[in-house]
């Protein structure tokens, strides 16, 4: 970002907090813009990331066409309405169609989508239709289950509520089989953790 941008976005952060009721020129305040700045840039790192870039790069010829799940995938977002912290977990599992992908690449994915204002919603479409339209797999299924700060420190107020969605591609939407064994393995207690 250019030096005028910076300056631009600490004097609005500067007006937010007069606007709340603080003074940005005390001493606990005075770095106060330029933490903020910094740290908006790494919570929305993910608009400057290619998801489909992340996933080609470690893309391997496999015979394995059974289940691949990533479970408990944490990720914290940011819901595009308030600007308050959304945090979950996602489950990620895709069927291989002659090719695998590093297992790496699939957190790295939610995060690029993570990484920007959302709805949860969005995010779960997001992520399946990234591994899809890349790896081409034979099917993809992502869930999410989120707590949204929207919703606990504001408006309802309703502390520990969780949002659940799902996105199912392929034969997961299809095949009752393949989407019951999904739900099985992401609801099955994880036990210790190796």
């Amino acid at each position: 970002m250019s030096e005028n941008k910076n300056i631009e976005f600490e004097n609005a952060v500067k007006i937010m907090m007069e606007h709340v009721g603080e003074n940005p020129s005390r001493e606990g305040l005075l770095d106060t813009p330029s933490r903020v700045r910094k740290s908006f840039e790494f919570i929305y790192g993910g608009y400057k990331e290619d998801p489909a870039a992340i996933l080609k790069k470690a893309l391997f010829t496999s015979s394995n066409d059974e289940m691949v799940l990533v479970k408990d995938i944490e990720f914290y977002s940011t819901c595009e309405h308030h600007l308050l912290p959304i945090i979950g977990r996602v489950h990620v599992a895709y069927i291989p169609d002659g090719k695998v992908v590093g297992l790496s690449k699939i957190p790295r994915v939610v995060n690029v989508f993570a990484r920007r204002m959302q709805i949860q919603e969005q995010l779960t479409e997001q992520i399946a239709d990234a591994i899809m339209d890349t790896i081409m797999p034979k099917g993809v299924a992502v869930v999410i289950q989120a707590r949204h700060m929207c919703m606990e420190m504001r408006g309802v107020e309703k502390i520990n509520s969780t949002t659940t969605s799902s996105a199912l591609r392929g034969l997961f939407k299809k095949d009752e089989k393949t989407r019951s064994e999904f739900f099985s393995l992401i609801n099955s207690p994880s036990g210790s953790r190796y």
